[in-house]
C-alpha cells in the first residue's frame, strides 16, 4: 500500500447533505466523488486480491525464485511513476495522467493475466506499477483542484473507507476464483471492473477542469524525473544481481549501488538516511514501517500454502485481520488528547509491528495452530495504523505551507523506496535460501522444504521494524 492505502488519512465523517454549499455527495460532487472513490475501490481490491493469487501463479509458471520480484517489480516502477504524475499534474492538469495511468495499468494487467512464464508476468506487474504511480498522484490532485477546503478530509476519509471492504472480501473472492476458474481470472477480470468508475467520473471530472483558469505550469524538472529513474533502474540492478548470486551478478550489482546511492540522496531531504532530528528522521520511519510490513505481508500467504498447506483462499484470509485492525491503530492515534503522546504513539506502533511480524513466523512450527498467523496480522495491522498516520501527522506539524507538498511528496517517496529495497532484499534472501525449490517440492507431495528461507524474511523485517521503534525519538525537532 502507498499513498492511496488507508496509510493516508484519519477517518472523519463524510457530509452527504446537499445544501447549498454542497456536500462530496451533493448534487456538485456526487458523480466525481463516486467515481474517484470507485476507482480506489478496485485498486484496494486488485492489491488484496494479488496476494492471495500469487503463490499459486508464482507455482504454476515455475517462477518461485523470482517471487519478491512480482512485488519489487510493481513498487521500483511506482517510484518512477510518482515522480512523472506529479509534474505532469503540476503542468496540464491530471486528467491525462489519471487516464492514461488507468490505461496503462489495464494493459499491465492483462499482461500479467496472460503470461506465458514467470518474466513475462514480472513485466506485467511493472506494467502496473507504472499505471498505478500515475494514477494515485493524480487522484490526489483531482481531489485538490476539484473540491473545497473544507470537503477534502471527507474525501480522503472516503479514500481510506474504501480499503476496507477489500481487505475483508478481497482475500475470500481471489482465493475462490484461483481455486475454481485459475489465478489469470484475478488479473484478467480487473480491467473490465474499472470501466464503470471511469464512465461516472469522466464528464464530472472534465468540467470540474474546464471551469479553471488555465495555468501553465512549470516545466519538467528533468533532474528529478533522472533522478527517479536512477533509483528505479539501480533497485532493478540490485535485485537481479542478489538473485544471481555469482560473479556475473557482480557488475549489475555494483552499478545498481551506484545509481541508487545518489538517487536516494537527491530524492529524499538532507538527513533523511542519518535519521537527522525532526523531519528526515519523520521521513525515514515511514519507509522503515511501510517497507518492513510489506515486505514480509508479500510472503505471509506463500508460507501459508507451502507450509501449512492452506488453500488460497485461508492463506489469503491470514491477511483480512491486518486491513481492519490498521484502522484501528488510525482511530487509536486520532483520539482526543494524544497529541502528546505522539512519538510514543510511534515507538508502541513499530514494537508492534515487529513482534507481529515475528509471532506470524511462529507457525513454521507444527505444533502451532494457523490462526496464530492471522492474530498476528491482526496486531501489526493496530501497529502500522498507530505508525504511519503518526508519521503522517508530524510530517505536516514540522512542515510550513510553502514546503509542504515537498515533504508530502518525500514522505511518499520514502514508502515507495522502503517497498522496494525491502521487498527486494526478502526476496534475495528467499532465493538465497533455497526458495526456488518450494515449488517442486509442495507439487510433488513432498516436504515443503526447509521454513528457514521463511524464518529468515520474517524475523529480518521485524528486526527493520524494531530498529524503527529504537529510532523514534529522533522525530523531536530541535529546540
Amino acid at each position: 500500500m502507498t499513498t492511496a492505502s488507508p496509510t493516508s488519512v484519519d477517518p472523519v465523517p463524510i457530509p452527504l447533505d446537499d445544501d447549498p454549499g454542497g456536500g462530496v455527495l451533493g448534487g456538485r460532487y456526487r458523480a466525481l466523488t463516486l467515481g474517484i472513490v470507485s476507482v480506489v475501490l478496485v485498486i484496494a481490491f486488485e492489491a488484496t486480491a494479488v496476494n492471495t493469487a500469487m503463490p499459486t501463479a508464482a507455482r504454476q509458471l515455475n517462477g518461485l525464485g523470482l517471487y519478491a520480484f512480482a512485488f519489487s517489480g510493481y513498487f521500483t516502477t511506482t517510484l518512477f511513476a510518482l515522480v512523472v504524475s506529479g509534474q505532469w499534474c503540476d503542468r496540464s492538469g491530471p486528467l491525462r495522467p489519471l487516464f492514461s495511468g488507468i490505461a496503462v495499468f489495464g494493459v499491465g494487467l492483462v499482461v500479467a493475466g496472460t503470461a506465458p512464464g514467470m518474466w513475462v508476468f514480472v513485466a506485467g506487474r511493472a506494467i502496473q506499477g507504472l499505471g498505478g504511480g500515475l494514477v494515485i498522484v493524480a487522484l490526489y490532485v483531482v481531489v485538490g483542484r476539484a473540491y473545497p477546503e473544507r470537503l477534502r478530509p471527507a474525501v480522503f476519509a472516503a479514500f481510506s473507507s474504501a480499503w476496507v471492504l477489500p481487505s475483508i472480501i478481497g482475500p475470500l473472492v481471489s482465493g475462490a476464483v484461483t481455486q475454481h476458474l485459475g489465478w489469470r481470472w484475478v488479473f484478467l477480470a480487473v480491467p473490465a471492473l474499472i470501466l464503470l468508475p471511469l464512465a461516472v467520473m469522466g464528464p464530472a471530472l472534465a468540467r470540474s477542469e474546464r471551469e479553471r483558469p488555465v495555468v501553465r505550469g512549470a516545466a519538467f524538472d528533468r533532474r528529478r524525473t533522472l533522478l527517479a529513474a536512477m533509483a528505479a533502474v539501480g533497485a532493478g540492478l540490485l535485485q537481479y544481481a542478489g538473485q544471481r548470486r555469482d560473479l556475473i551478478g557482480l557488475l549489475p550489482g555494483i552499478a545498481g549501488a551506484a545509481l541508487l546511492v545518489p538517487a536516494v540522496l537527491g530524492l529524499l531531504p538532507t538527513g533523511t538516511l542519518r535519521a537527522g532530528r525532526g523531519l528526515p528522521a519523520v521521513i525515514l520511519l515511514r519507509g522503515m514501517a511501510a517497507g518492513a510490513f510489506l515486505g514480509a505481508e508479500a510472503f505471509v500467504p506463500l508460507m501459508m500454502t507451502t507450509q501449512r498447506d492452506l488453500s488460497p483462499t485461508l492463506a489469503g484470509l491470514t491477511l483480512t485481520s491486518g486491513g481492519l485492525t490498521w484502522a484501528v491503530g488510525s482511530w487509536l492515534q486520532g483520539r482526543p488528547g494524544a497529541e502528546r503522546y505522539r512519538e510514543a504513539m510511534i515507538r508502541g506502533g513499530l514494537v508492534l509491528t515487529a513482534v507481529a511480524i515475528g509471532g506470524a513466523a511462529l507457525v513454521l512450527f507444527p505444533a502451532v495452530p494457523a490462526w496464530v498467523a492471522s492474530v498476528a496480522w491482526g496486531v501489526g495491522g493496530i501497529g502500522m495504523g498507530m505508525a504511519i498516520a503518526s508519521v503522517s501527522v508530524l510530517m505536516m506539524k514540522l512542515s510550513t505551507p510553502e514546503d509542504a507538498g515537498a515533504n508530502s511528496a518525500a514522505l511518499q517517496m520514502s514508502d515507495a523506496l522502503g517497498n522496494v529495497l525491502l521487498t527486494g532484499m526478502a526476496g534475495v534472501l528467499f532465493a538465497a535460501l533455497g526458495g526456488g525449490s518450494l515449488a517442486a517440492a509442495h507439487e510433488g507431495g513432498g516436504a515443503a522444504g526447509s521454513p528457514g528461507a521463511f524464518a529468515v524474511i520474517l524475523l529480518s523485517m521485524a528486526g527493520v521494524a524494531l530498529l524503527g521503534a529504537l529510532l523514534a525519538g529522533r522525530v523531536r525537532a530541535k529546540a
